[in-house]
């Protein structure tokens, strides 16, 4: 049953759907654009490409009780 949920999630969020769970929270994919890093071994300058990567914001339910 978990494998099962990982599942749509994970095809919902590759749509770029939003996943909301009623008191858990919602999960999005949030683009993160391009830039120049630098190699932490040489210091050359990299570049970084653009992709994104999933967010969790917890439900206001779950941040009330874990306080």
């Amino acid at each position: 049953m978990l494998n099962s949920f990982i599942g749509i999630v994970q095809d919902s969020l590759a749509k770029g759907d939003e996943v909301k769970l009623a008191g858990l929270g919602s999960f999005k994919v949030k683009a993160t654009a391009a830039r120049t890093g630098r190699n932490p071994q040489t210091g050359e300058p990299i570049e970084i490409p653009e992709h994104g990567s999933v967010k969790f914001t917890p439900a206001k339910e779950l941040k009330d009780k874990i306080r």
